[in-house]
C-alpha cells in the first residue's frame, strides 16, 4: 500500500468501525420487535395495560397458584422464542424473559411435572401434538436455539396420565440440512 492510498483506506476503516460501534450502542434502545427482553425489563413495575400497549395481546395467559399471572408472547411455531411476562397479584410486571433457552428448558422435572407445569413455564405448544401408541406417550415440541447456537426441538414426553416421563432434544427438521459432502 502506498502512502497516497493509506489515508483513504484508513478513513473508510475508521468510518466502518464507528458505524459498527454506533449500531452496537443502539442495540439497547431498539424497540420491542428487535429487543423484546430489554424493552420488557424497562417496563418492570408497570401495569398489565402498559405491557399490552407495548407488545400487544399475549398468546397465552396463565393465572398461577400463588396468585400471580404469567403472560406469554410466543413466536412459535416457526420462531425459537417465547417471552414470559410475570405479574404480581396487583397486576404489575415483575419480570420479562425468554423462556425457550437451554437453561430454562432443562429445569423441567421428569416424573414430577405435568402438562400444566409445562404450559405454565413455556406456554402452549404451537407444533402439532403427536401421540406414540407403542410408547403410550404424547409429545409436545418447542423450537429453540440449543446453547444459543443449534436450531433444535425440545420435546416433552407425557404418559397417558399427563405426567412428564422424559425430555429429549432433536435437530429442528426445518433447519437440519443434509451434509453437502
Amino acid at each position: 500500500m502506498n502512502m497516497t492510498t493509506f489515508p483513504k483506506v484508513a478513513r473508510h476503516w475508521i468510518a466502518a468501525v464507528t458505524l459498527a460501534a454506533g449500531a452496537l450502542a443502539g442495540c439497547s434502545s431498539l424497540g420491542p420487535a428487535l429487543a423484546p427482553v430489554n424493552t420488557g425489563l424497562k417496563l418492570v413495575g408497570q401495569p398489565q395495560s402498559a405491557v399490552e400497549a407495548t407488545f400487544g395481546k399475549p398468546t397465552d395467559v396463565y393465572p398461577l397458584e400463588d396468585g400471580t399471572t404469567r403472560w406469554f408472547y410466543s413466536k412459535q411455531p416457526l420462531g425459537e422464542y417465547s417471552y414470559a411476562a410475570d405479574f404480581d397479584r396487583d397486576g404489575r410486571l415483575t419480570n420479562f424473559r425468554q423462556m425457550l433457552t437451554t437453561t430454562e428448558l432443562y429445569k423441567a422435572k421428569v416424573n414430577e411435572w405435568t402438562k400444566k407445569d409445562v404450559l405454565e413455564h413455556f406456554g402452549a405448544p404451537r407444533e402439532p401434538i403427536e401421540y406414540y401408541p407403542r410408547l403410550k406417550q404424547e409429545a409436545w415440541s418447542y423450537r429453540f436455539l440449543h446453547e444459543d447456537q443449534w436450531y433444535s426441538m425440545f420435546n416433552f414426553m407425557f404418559d397417558d396420565a399427563g405426567v412428564l416421563r422424559r425430555t429429549l432434544v432433536t435437530p429442528d427438521p426445518l433447519r437440519d440440512r443434509p451434509d453437502p459432502r
